[in-house]
């Protein structure tokens, strides 16, 4: 039997990675939610990992999902050890997030150059950003970035199946050739989440290529 594989869940407060990992878990979840002890826009946080476990096309995935907030950097690092595989889940909804998103991208995978695909949360969400927008953000292919419901647990393992694929072909290929290893400076842009524009990142930050405005 072949041993189980880990796969982290990040991304920024409120983008859903606890409710992705509660809902796919066959088993009973262990999380440290606590009350959040700052404005974070909902009453509790995770301050150290949610952890479930789950079979999908026969491998058996070890899911960690990892705190939002950037003061809990240290912890993206330390579950990060060992694993084969990253999701990075974003709020449709919250374009002034997208900034966040990409640096806690670049902290990760400037110290762990795993794997990684992005899933988009809330399209059901007025204005919501689509996949493809949030792929144009940060200048990754079209196949790296997937819509789900974190509330449905056949939406949520359509990430997981795109990064089996995606690892599959990389073991296939060239092992090494998983994502942005070479992060650029921080991102100081802000979005307004009632922004009807879409504006481009930073051009400050070169590691995902040169950025352009997201087309509707």
């Amino acid at each position: 039997m072949s041993s189980p594989l880990k796969i982290v869940v990040a991304g920024p407060v409120a983008a859903g990675k606890s409710t992705f990992v509660r809902h796919l878990s066959a088993s009973e979840v262990v999380d440290t939610d606590e009350v959040a002890s700052e404005a974070i826009g909902k009453a509790t946080t995770t301050v150290a990992l949610d952890f479930g476990a789950l079979t999908l096309d026969g491998v058996t995935l070890h899911l960690f999902g990892s705190p939002g907030q950037e003061r809990f950097g240290f912890v993206w690092e330390i579950l990060c050890e060992g694993a084969v595989g990253l999701v990075l889940l974003v709020a449709g909804d919250r374009p002034r997030d997208l900034p966040r998103a990409r640096r806690i991208l670049e902290h990760i995978t400037s110290r762990e150059p795993v794997p990684f695909v992005l899933g988009v949360t809330h399209q059901d969400a007025p204005r919501a950003w689509r996949p493809d927008e949030v792929a144009d953000y940060f200048q990754l292919p079209a196949e790296r970035v997937v819509a789900l419901d974190a509330r449905d647990a056949a939406s949520s393992a359509r990430v997981l199946e795109r990064l089996l694929e995606l690892l599959a072909t990389l073991e296939a290929t060239d092992p090494h050739d998983a994502g942005p290893h070479d992060a650029g400076p921080h991102d100081t842009e802000t979005l307004d989440d009632s922004q009807s524009s879409r504006r481009p990142p930073s051009p400050s930050l070169t590691s995902f290529g040169a950025c352009h405005e997201p087309t509707r």
